[in-house]
């Protein structure tokens, strides 16, 4: 009888809502365990985009090899399959050095890509994005609105404010003849190879949100509208990560639509907004162990520790 081979090595994935110390976990596991972290954050992958996109600082990134940071130029578009396609080949990489590999981030539909696959959408269409684009601005919800005709449960998992996502869902409804969500459960290719272990941090959500409270307030003290300011100038509209929180207040600032106190406090809301609805769609990926704490608490590290030391006596 054949003997079976060794066991898949261990991939750990650190989630939860923005502003919850997944930061400061990773880096605590990646000492520990000789891993290498692997950013799942859309924002953070854009170069030039610094104190809106709270990255990793020099000072942490040096502490632990660190992957997908910084590689996209401001005026590129990674999709969810783009990053996905990248980030399973950094996973071999780091599979092959023997580290484990932690991939850490709070953008779901990215993760999602990473884990389980998307399907093979259609092709992008310039043509009819820059029409969606006009429609747009109509107002936020007119996106939203043509989607639900279309595809009632797939605008249902949208926000109505992403402009981006509500483009595709559009393009692939009108492109393959079917509802995107029909669509969703057809073709995907999970990823295989590794066994995945699911760290997910849930602390107490009003102490979550004066943290994000006060991060906000320390983006516009750090200079973010300034680096807005640049930006645009550099790029224009064309980039896209402009729109992503923050940098969408600081340019609404600067356009005169609203002052300093205002643009702050809209940051706030729109961080707390986030979280919440990160929490929402964190809560359906399946197994996940849940840590009721925030990820710089030596206690919920602790807690981290074990969980990896119990997965990998599991298999050795």
């Amino acid at each position: 009888m054949a003997s079976a081979g060794p066991p898949d090595p261990l991939l750990l994935v650190i989630l939860g809502p923005t502003g919850s110390g997944k930061t400061s976990l990773s880096l605590a596991l990646a000492l520990r365990f000789a891993g290498e972290i692997v950013n799942c954050d859309s924002i953070a992958m854009y170069r030039e985009f610094e104190i809106g996109s709270a990255k990793p600082t020099p000072s942490e990134r040096a502490r632990a090899p660190h992957h997908l940071l910084d590689f996209a130029p401001p005026e590129a578009h990674i999709t969810a399959g783009e990053y996905a396609r990248q980030a399973r080949a950094v996973l071999e990489e780091v599979r092959s050095r023997g580290h484990l590999p932690i991939v850490v981030g709070g953008t779901g539909l990215y993760l999602r890509a990473l884990l389980e696959g998307l399907f093979p959408g259609p092709q992008r269409s310039e043509k009819l994005r820059e029409r969606l684009r006009q429609k747009s601005r109509r107002g936020p919800a007119h996106l939203s609105r043509i989607l639900r005709r279309l595809d009632p449960p797939a605008a249902a998992r949208i926000h109505a404010n992403d402009t981006p996502k509500l483009i595709r869902a559009i393009e692939v409804c009108l492109a393959s003849r079917q509802p995107m969500s029909q669509a969703w459960r057809q073709g995907r290719e999970p990823l295989r190879g590794f066994r995945i272990l699911r760290l997910g941090l849930d602390p107490d959500r009003e102490a979550l949100y004066a943290r994000l409270n006060h991060r906000a307030q320390r983006m516009f003290q750090a200079g973010l509208v300034e680096e807005t300011r640049s930006l645009l100038e550099k790029y224009g509209q064309s980039a896209a990560p402009l729109s992503s929180l923050g940098y969408k207040q600081a340019l609404q600032f600067l356009r005169g639509e609203m002052d300093l106190a205002a643009a702050i406090s809209a940051t706030q809301q729109a961080h707390r907004n986030y979280a919440k609805r990160q929490m929402t769609w964190f809560r359906r990926e399946p197994h996940v162990l849940w840590l009721s704490g925030f990820g710089d608490d030596l206690t919920i590290q602790e807690q981290a520790f074990r969980q990896v030391e119990l997965a990998q006596a599991l298999h050795p």
